[in-house]
């Protein structure tokens, strides 16, 4: 089968939809698929896929308290006839179809069998709403639509009602759970608690940094180690340069290859998003990883996690509830322990063979539909 994924979004920014498209698109290769990957890209790698198609550069949108880099040339036009004509796909599968104008332009032109992946789940996104009368007239040609969890189908069935399958996002757990090095520099007797987002104000890592700063002074041997790009979170950056938190260690972003040794040098993962999240791809990256999680009770993360099975959940931007929840753990190794091994096990469901599985069934199944109605 020949296999269209397109991103809206800058490739060349890590971010959920991104990883979602690489990790699905390795995983149809490895079952003996052809697949392309479409997007914008503005700053060209040469680490990126050999069949990587890049389609014009992006310019950054606030969106639903985050920064979305989308492409707004609507004069890819002839280049994108001369694409869909030249490699003839059988699915064009459109993750954010409604994020303009990439996806909406591929979707007006293509003749394949089409399938959207809704993956957002925010309140007031400006792209939804700048791109919901665009789409209205182009929605028709989708044949086919997916939701990565039940908010995300509810977010983009108030304005395009119609059958969603869910069909979650997927993870690589082995790259997670098999054993490997810790950073070196935390191998020591301190216990670290693990934060893995971009640097945003609804990552709530300013509720995080206060339930830490508390917990400092009755538990010095503790360390909190930030992984994550950006700086839109000056709350954050405000609370450290005010208290002189003591062992707070802003790493910046993580190559592939190293993220996986940060979970492993965890001994809790902690995840106070305080909204706006449609899944909890990190919250199953540190139970692949075999770590117990603290999360705030948000829609997108108990739809993957249950409280007081792989963690603990406590109330959005509560910084006393996150302190609570992280001093039980601090203080109860076998709870963590249990709760780590039930973690895994929930995390093995979500493995992309399993995902990916799904997801070829599902486009099977809209394939024959276009067959029978020739």
């Amino acid at each position: 089968m020949k296999i269209a994924l397109v991103s809206p979004y800058d490739y060349g920014y890590p971010g959920g939809v991104i990883t979602h498209i690489s990790d699905l698109s390795h995983s149809l290769i490895d079952a003996g698929h052809i697949v392309n990957i479409i997007a914008p890209l503005s700053d060209p790698n040469p680490d990126i896929e050999e069949s990587f198609i890049r389609l014009g550069r992006s310019f950054p949108i606030p969106s639903g308290g985050s920064i979305a880099r989308v492409s707004l040339s609507i004069w890819l036009q002839p280049q994108i006839k001369r694409i869909l004509e030249k490699e003839n796909f059988d699915i064009v599968h459109l993750h954010e179809p409604l994020a303009p104008f990439l996806p909406l332009v591929i979707l007006r032109l293509s003749n394949a069998v089409n399938i959207g992946t809704f993956h957002a789940f925010h309140g007031s996104s400006k792209l939804h709403w700048a791109s919901k009368y665009v789409l209205e007239n182009t929605a028709s040609k989708l044949d086919g639509r997916i939701a990565v969890s039940n908010p995300a189908r509810e977010y983009a069935a108030k304005d395009f009602p119609g059958d969603y399958k869910i069909i979650p996002n997927g993870i690589d757990t082995k790259r997670f759970s098999i054993p490997t090095a810790p950073i070196g520099e935390f191998k020591d007797d301190k216990l670290n608690i693990l934060f893995v987002g971009r640097l945003e104000k609804r990552k709530g890592l300013n509720f995080l940094l206060e339930a830490f700063s508390d917990l400092k002074w009755d538990y010095p041997n503790i360390r909190l180690i930030v992984v994550g790009t950006g700086n839109g979170d000056k709350d954050a950056l405000r609370i450290i340069a005010e208290r002189h938190i003591d062992d707070v260690l802003m790493i910046g972003g993580s190559s592939h290859s190293d993220l996986p040794r940060y979970y492993q040098s965890a001994d809790i993962f902690c995840a106070p998003a305080t909204g706006g999240e449609s899944f909890g791809i990190v919250l199953l990256e540190a139970m692949a990883a075999g770590k117990p999680i603290v999360a705030t009770n948000i829609d997108g993360y108990s739809s993957v996690m249950t409280n007081k099975k792989e963690g603990l959940l406590v109330n959005p931007a509560n910084s006393q509830s996150i302190k609570l929840a992280l001093e039980e753990l601090i203080n109860n190794r076998q709870l963590r322990e249990e709760l780590a091994r039930n973690g895994k096990e929930t995390a093995a469901r979500y493995d992309w063979t399993n995902v990916s599985k799904e997801i070829m069934e599902y486009y099977e199944s809209r394939l024959e539909i276009r067959r029978k109605e020739k």
